[in-house]
């Protein structure tokens, strides 16, 4: 598909604000696990930029490749650890959020794993990669910088 607008070049100030949003947002969190949050928010939204983005982030994270291959059935796979499992039901969760809303039991569940402030970093992790996405789908970004 070609691309429809490049947002950099468009709106370079609303970019870049973006880019420093979501670097802040995922402060104190581990990388990988920061990683595999946007790589399981971009499977589910569908968007192949980020998704392709951030594998290659995870990897240079030094993320598991067979994690990576099994993040789309991480409830069957025994790859993943609890607070993995926890951020990831968050994950599917908040992108999803019309579906079902957060339940609480998903919120409690993150809560065991993450103190208030790793948490508070875990949703902001989540809804900037969730505006990435819709950017990139929206946009059609295939090859086109949207980050």
């Amino acid at each position: 598909m070609k691309p429809r607008v490049n947002v950099h070049a468009t709106a370079p100030y609303v970019h870049s604000v973006m880019t420093v949003f979501d670097a802040a947002a995922c402060e104190g969190l581990e990388p990988a696990l920061a990683e595999l949050v946007r790589v399981r928010a971009s499977q589910l939204n569908g968007c192949a930029f980020c998704l392709g983005l951030h594998t290659r982030a995870a990897l240079d994270a030094e993320e598991d490749p067979r994690r990576l291959d099994a993040l789309s059935t991480w409830r069957q796979s025994p790859l993943f650890t609890e607070a993995e499992r926890a951020a990831l039901a968050l994950t599917e969760s908040v992108t999803l959020i019309a579906e079902k809303g957060v339940p609480d039991e998903v919120l409690d569940a993150a809560a065991e794993h993450f103190d208030d402030t790793e948490l508070v970093h875990l949703l902001w992790t989540i809804a900037a990669i969730n505006a990435w996405n819709r950017i990139g789908v929206a946009t059609a970004a295939g090859g086109v910088a949207v980050r």
